[in-house]
């Protein structure tokens, strides 16, 4: 049994943002030509007319203030609204390997590896963008990795997942390191139509290598002390979308085949579940909340973040204590604890207590005990 270390992180940020301003006129404009192109029926009351969004109103909800995409011009376009991501040849790279060699790529600088280092790949992320070939097993063969690699996907919880998933290979000696990736286009499944959650998610792509301490030799390394996870099933965010819509045409367009979710719900549900799983991991570890120097948390929604970390701590979180890249992000899915982790984590000291922790659709939390070296 080895001794496992996280030593490396890495971020891929897609060259175009699109701040709430700029999404709202978007919007705004297709919400003015629905309801002109629909105004007798909407007087007749068979339709309903469609409300105007505003920047003021998605930063109260959410506490996003703008997003990385992949593409911003397709999504702004009030005629299509979704990003125009042209498909590419077998021979090329897919868009998902893309996203995950720019964050991996980094990951291996700042671990001070080599492909040569890594014994497996694990792609992790909510939305895969085909079945096959594994994308994991081609970002293996971009990167030059000898090895294995294998998909997986627990929505927005998967790099949690992904962390236990490479921490068991390397802790049994199946591996002597994993790199860990998550690429989300998490514009390509959002109802940009949908004033409910028109603003919610942006792309990026984060790396993980996970590796046994005794060969690692990064300056960033922390000690995983422990992982913990649950699932509990729920229908109240969900995305019906599949390779068997096809054999159902009732189905295909319709709004359950993107992003759907109960956002009342969810916050009920889910924040007292991931404060008590925090807890009970602490707890099983012999370890005191009030030691913990960071809470690098799933970025969803800044008032979900607050409360879970306020049940924790009897009190509210600093920004230091509870870093928040969801203003600049938005919801990134799986990416958005490491995000968080990536960019705040070279200030803390050795031997710092921290918890890196995710939940969503499924339900699924994760949560990662980690301990500055």
């Amino acid at each position: 049994m080895h001794n496992v270390v996280i030593s490396g992180t890495g971020l891929y940020t897609p060259a175009n943002s699109i701040s709430n301003e700029e999404l709202v006129q978007s919007f705004n404009t297709y919400v003015a030509q629905f309801n002109a192109d629909n105004a007798e029926a909407i007087a007749s009351g068979e339709v309903q007319a469609l409300t105007e969004s505003s920047a003021a109103f998605i930063e109260k909800a959410s506490g996003i203030k703008s997003r990385f995409v992949m593409d911003k011009d397709g999504i702004l376009d009030p005629q299509r609204m979704a990003p125009r991501l042209p498909e590419r040849s077998n021979d090329e790279w897919s868009v998902l390997c893309q996203m995950a060699v720019g964050a991996a790529e980094q990951a291996l600088q700042r671990a001070g590896k080599t492909a040569a280092d890594i014994d497996g790949v694990i792609v992790a992320c909510s939305n895969l963008q085909r079945a096959y070939p594994a994308i994991a097993i081609e970002v293996q063969e971009a990167l030059g990795i000898e090895g294995f690699g294998f998909d997986m996907n627990v929505a927005c919880s998967s790099a949690t997942f992904g962390i236990q998933a490479a921490a068991n290979s390397v802790q049994l000696g199946q591996a002597r390191a994993i790199l860990m990736v998550n690429p989300e286009v998490c514009t390509g499944h959002l109802n940009f139509r949908d004033r409910d959650s028109h603003f919610i998610f942006g792309d990026a792509a984060t790396a993980v290598i996970i590796e046994r301490a005794d060969l690692a030799t990064s300056p960033y390394q922390f000690d995983v002390v422990s992982t913990k996870l649950l699932t509990k099933f729920s229908n109240n965010i969900r995305n019906n979308f599949g390779f068997l819509n096809r054999a159902a045409e009732e189905g295909i367009g319709a709004g359950d085949k993107l992003f759907v979710q109960e956002g009342r719900k969810v916050f009920k549900d889910v924040c007292p579940m991931v404060a008590e799983l925090i807890g009970e991991h602490l707890e099983e570890n012999q370890l005191n909340v009030g030691d913990v120097k960071r809470f690098w948390l799933h970025q969803a929604n800044l008032s979900m973040n607050h409360l879970i970390v306020r049940k924790l701590l009897g009190r509210e979180a600093t920004e230091e204590e509870a870093p928040v890249i969801l203003d600049s992000y938005a919801n990134t899915s799986s990416a958005g604890s490491v995000i968080a982790f990536h960019k705040y984590q070279d200030d803390l000291a050795s031997g710092s207590l921290a918890v890196l922790s995710s939940f969503g659709a499924g339900y699924s939390i994760g949560s990662v005990l980690l301990r500055k070296r």
